[in-house]
């Protein structure tokens, strides 16, 4: 009977073994792929919004930024949210130059752009 068991569970695994299947590609051009389109479609949504738009609007069209800065200034509480959109280098990395921010003071948009950060923080986005 013990001789049969091994036999049992090698016929049972056999047909699940079996669908088995190794999918070879190119993987490198999938990410790109992939990259490409997520950009396509941060840059879409970012060319939709509008001034004053609530933070948590703008997340739930966007989702989760590549980075996310929080300051304080004189004239109020400023968050600032980095969206992929362009690629400077193919190196695997996102670089906020590559990024768009998306500025809020005080839980509303107020800008968007590299010029708006510039003028933000007296800093370069790269």
């Amino acid at each position: 009977m013990h001789k049969t068991l091994p036999a049992v569970a090698l016929a049972l695994a056999l047909p699940v073994l079996s669908g088995c299947v190794v999918a070879v590609g190119d993987v490198k051009a999938d990410r790109e792929a992939d990259w490409q389109e997520m950009e396509r479609q941060n840059r879409d949504a970012i060319s939709q919004l509008e001034p004053g738009m609530a933070i948590e609007n703008v997340r739930s069209r966007l989702a989760t930024p590549e980075f996310s800065e929080s300051m304080e200034f004189d004239d109020g509480d400023y968050r600032v949210l980095f969206y992929r959109t362009q690629r400077r280098e193919a190196d695997g990395m996102t670089t906020r130059d590559e990024t768009t921010p998306l500025i809020f003071r005080d839980g509303s948009l107020v800008e968007w752009g590299e010029a708006a950060w510039t003028e933000l923080t007296g800093r370069p986005l790269g």
